[in-house]
């Protein structure tokens, strides 16, 4: 099962899909595909009824009509020769599908898995030897220009997650959400929440402390707030009524379950994706708070509640 790292990394992606194409241009310098508009395509690969070759997300430059360029996004946290060897496949049935080139994008948070996955992989077959281009550690830069920042705030979440022991990142990729669209401010920083080591995730909530940040956003407040607080309300109702630690342990918790399921709704809601009576029961009646923070993330990009389950 993917982890909250693998789907936030790769929901940065899917989110924005030009994001994918600004780093092959700025950190590959592939000059060609500077600028170029980009969409979501379908990142399933199979030629017979299976479900094992099938990329974490395919990215198109250009018009739909006109693709110039094709790019394959693995997010790679471990070396796994048996995923690595899907990789000349995943290029050769995109190519085949657009007869344009084709790039495999492999994002590794691991500074050995980007060693590794860089490496060329020969197909065997003449001519045919895989480069992959590899987005690790050392090539995301620390993103301390708050113009950067802004115009580019999937990078600047990134540059949380590798470079966060600089209160200076940190600062700036705040500052940033000040300025970028309040409608997509808190999903920017719950990625980059999510993405963050443990000392990162308390300067950030050191510094969220002692700024209004996001209460300054509409969105924030009345989305992600309310959902909490008639949560946690709930929660200490319970606890009352038990009039017992336990009870008020089990209250919190189920409180905090409540409040994060409203979140998902809400964001659902907002980005107008369909919810049928069954589903809002489904995400009501759950109780996991991994599951539903994972849920608080796919929320924002998805347009089925299937996705969302998926």
């Amino acid at each position: 099962m993917p982890s909250p790292e693998h789907d936030t990394l790769n929901l940065l992606f899917r989110s924005r899909p030009a994001f994918a194409v600004e780093i092959l241009a700025d950190l590959f310098e592939m000059e060609s595909l500077d600028g170029a508009m980009a969409h979501v395509a379908p990142a399933d690969f199979n030629d017979r009824l299976s479900v094992d070759f099938q990329a974490d997300s395919v990215i198109i430059a250009g018009p739909q009509h006109d693709p110039e360029h094709g790019i394959v996004i693995e997010i790679q946290q471990a070396i796994n020769e048996d995923k690595r060897e899907t990789w000349p496949r995943y290029a050769a049935a995109l190519w085949l599908r657009l007869r344009r080139p084709v790039t495999v994008l492999a994002v590794c948070p691991d500074p050995k898995v980007a060693a590794w996955a860089a490496k060329p992989i020969a197909t065997g077959l003449p001519g045919f030897t895989l480069t992959p281009r590899v987005l690790g550690p050392e090539a995301i830069p620390a993103v301390t220009d708050l113009s950067c920042a802004i115009e580019r705030p999937e990078l600047a979440a990134m540059s949380v997650m590798v470079h966060g022991d600089r209160p200076d990142v940190v600062e700036v990729f705040l500052a940033a959400l000040e300025k970028v669209d309040p409608e997509h401010a808190p999903q920017y920083y719950e990625y980059a929440y999510r993405l963050a080591s443990p000392a990162t995730k308390r300067l950030l909530e050191e510094i969220m402390t002692s700024t209004t940040w996001p209460v300054y956003s509409p969105f924030a407040k009345e989305h992600f707030y309310r959902g909490k607080e008639v949560g946690m309300e709930e929660g200490r109702a319970q606890g009352r009524e038990e009039g017992r630690e336990e009870g008020r342990e089990v209250g919190r918790e189920e409180g905090m379950a409540r409040g994060e399921a409203h979140c998902v709704l809400m964001l659902l809601e907002h980005h107008g994706v369909a919810v049928s009576e069954e589903v809002r029961q489904r995400i009501l009646s759950c109780n996991d708070l991994d599951q539903l923070a994972q849920w608080v993330l796919r929320a924002g990009a998805v347009t089925t509640t299937d996705e969302l389950f998926g």
